[in-house]
Parts: structure tokens; C-alpha cells; sequence
């Protein structure tokens, strides 16, 4: 086995790894791994996504490949606060295809029938209008 090679794996659990949570009353916010307790669990904290700071296990988190440079182990809610405003890390996630797709899928669960009815009205004549451009350019 050859030694020395590049792992294609690049995300770490790593104190300054943003994170999303996927259980607990907090899921889908996301938060910051600030210290590591052992290899099951860790203190993650999100005081800009109203997520306090609290022991969790890793398997109920998603690493996402955003991180928080040069955090310090065991930082507090203020510094993490500084640091996640300084970088720009939640309009850095926000902006992410991730997070919009999220955001879709959640606005799409909200509606309701008659919503639901409109945006079916919607698609029909976009795909009405597609088909027929289509066809005009397949003549020309």
C-alpha cells in the first residue's frame, strides 16, 4: 500500500467547522464546533443562529466545508460571535447552493393547496411557452 497520498476526504471534525444540525429542536440551524470532548461528541456553539452553546454528539451533525480560521479551542459565544462576523460565514453558507436548496424545499413544504394549485398553473405555461419556442426555432 502506497504511503504518503493525498486523501480525497477533506472534511474534518475540527474546532472551527460550521456544522448542521440534523436532530434535535434546533435542526437545520447551524453552529460551530469550538471544542472536541472525545470521538463522539463535541461543544458546538451558534450565537448569530440562535443555537446555544451545548455538548453534542457528531452523528447528529452534518460537517459542512465551510470552517472558522484560526478559532480558538474552547472559544466562548462573544469570540465565536467576532469570528463568524469578521469572515462573513453565515452569508458565506447563506449563498451556498446547499442552504438555497434547503430553503426551496422549505418554502415548497409551507404552502398550501391553493399555493401549491398556483405554482401547477405556473409550470404549465412555462412549459407551454417552451414548447412553443422550441417549435419555432426547430422550423427555422
Amino acid at each position: 500500500m502506497a504511503q504518503n497520498q493525498p486523501s480525497n476526504f477533506n472534511r474534518f471534525v475540527e474546532v472551527g467547522r460550521v456544522v448542521l444540525l440534523k436532530a434535535g429542536p434546533r435542526a437545520g440551524h447551524v453552529a460551530v464546533i469550538t471544542e472536541i470532548i472525545d470521538h463522539n461528541r463535541g461543544v458546538i456553539d451558534g450565537p448569530l443562529t440562535g443555537v446555544p452553546r451545548q455538548s453534542f454528539p457528531f452523528r447528529h451533525l452534518t460537517l459542512t466545508p465551510l470552517t472558522v480560521k484560526a478559532l480558538p479551542r474552547g472559544a466562548r459565544s462573544g469570540i465565536v460571535k467576532k469570528y463568524l462576523e469578521k469572515e462573513g460565514t453565515l452569508q458565506k453558507w447563506e449563498s451556498s447552493s446547499w442552504a438555497k436548496r434547503r430553503a426551496a424545499i422549505e418554502k415548497r413544504r409551507s404552502l398550501n393547496d391553493f399555493q401549491r394549485f398556483e405554482v401547477m398553473l405556473l409550470k404549465k405555461q412555462r412549459r407551454d411557452r417552451v414548447r412553443k419556442t422550441v417549435k419555432v426555432a426547430g422550423k427555422a
